[in-house]
């Protein structure tokens, strides 16, 4: 006969051995039908961030579908504004990005350049490699247009998944509840509304976040006079969604156009501007923005983000910390019910309706 505490580790292990296999299936899942997957998960981003008007429509008395609409067509306007915004940018400021970003890769070569390859053999290599494998270019093509049309129905799938989600969300999460039985159902629904809760603020909070970040960014860099600042302040807001990483990367580039086109000194302001958004986003804006969502320590965040990108790519590394804010708002969901001896009800808030 085994002792009770080599009993309750075998049992302890089983458990997480289940878990972990239910986890992997469902990854391997959603990767197999990733076609599907991706616009339910974007949907559900996107419901969540719109969740705040379709409740203010409703309590206008307006219709549940015609509010529905409404708010479709808000992401509609909202998403396709925001991407004019940064795409014009982008494209109006790219040529001094991509020019002062060269100039300072010559720069940082030129200062190490003594030991081995130059600029000009690394491109002598690239065209030799351009033209070796010069023959698939056409192939490559079709598989581009093959992407965006796949992107485009994705696209197309979520906003019209965005719209039932918002007009029948609150079905959702009751059917949740009449689908299992007993004390179950309410546990479950507890836990979808909990979970949803999380996605909810974490998005509101992080796109909030994310306009303030590249707000000041732009800000500070036309002050200093660095080229590309409203292009440079868009990636800012983009990266802002990719918590920690997307920071560094759109930093770093902000620094190297600021070194090439305006020299050492207003780089190192440059570097001033970007940590000092960055203390304030860190120490104002996320305890008092994010105050009442999923706190998460950023080895989580980073962990997370490496697992989306390892399983989905891009898409896996904006979605993966949504994802890991939902599981957090799970796990203290089921936290509180067990310290409370499982007389929790479940919250009045939830999916929009």
């Amino acid at each position: 006969m085994l002792p009770e505490a080599a009993v309750r580790v075998a049992g302890w292990c089983v458990v997480v051995l289940l878990v972990t296999g239910v986890a992997w299936v469902t990854v391997w899942l959603c990767v197999l039908f990733k076609a599907a997957v991706i616009p339910v998960l974007l949907a559900l981003l996107g419901t969540a961030l719109l969740t705040p008007l379709h409740r203010r429509l409703l309590a206008m008395r307006v219709q549940r579908s015609l509010a529905a609409g409404l708010t479709c067509a808000a992401v509609l306007v909202v998403v396709g504004g925001a991407t004019y915004i940064v795409v014009v940018a982008l494209v109006d400021s790219g040529d001094q990005i991509v020019a002062s970003a060269k100039q300072a890769a010559q720069d940082v070569a030129g200062f190490f350049g003594a030991a081995g390859t130059t600029l000009d053999d690394l491109a002598s290599n690239a065209r030799g490699l351009f033209g070796q494998f010069g023959g698939t270019a056409a192939s490559g093509v079709i598989s581009g247009l093959s992407v965006v049309a796949q992107g485009a129905a994705m696209a197309v799938l979520a906003v019209l998944l965005v719209f039932f989600f918002v007009r029948d969300g609150d079905r959702v999460a009751v059917s949740l509840r009449t689908m299992a039985p007993g004390p179950v159902g309410e546990m479950t629904e507890a836990i979808g509304r909990r979970a949803y809760r999380a996605v909810e603020g974490f998005m509101r909070g992080t796109t909030l976040i994310a306009l303030i970040d590249g707000v000041l960014t732009t800000v500070g860099l036309l002050i200093l006079g660095v080229p590309g600042a409203a292009g440079l302040g868009a990636l800012v807001f983009i990266g802002a969604y990719i918590p920690y990483l997307g920071a560094f990367v759109s930093g770093v580039l902000a620094v190297l156009v600021a070194l090439a086109d305006r020299g050492f000194a207003i780089a190192l302001w440059t570097l001033l501007v970007i940590f000092l958004v960055q203390v304030l986003e860190a120490n104002v804006l996320q305890p008092v923005i994010q105050s009442r969502t999923v706190q998460m320590h950023p080895a989580v965040v980073l962990v997370a983000i490496t697992a989306g990108a390892t399983v989905g790519g891009i898409i896996g590394v904006l979605l993966a910390v949504p994802a890991t804010a939902a599981a957090f708002g799970i796990v203290a969901e089921l936290r509180e019910r067990y310290a409370g001896g499982g007389g929790a009800t479940a919250a009045p808030a939830g999916p929009p309706g």
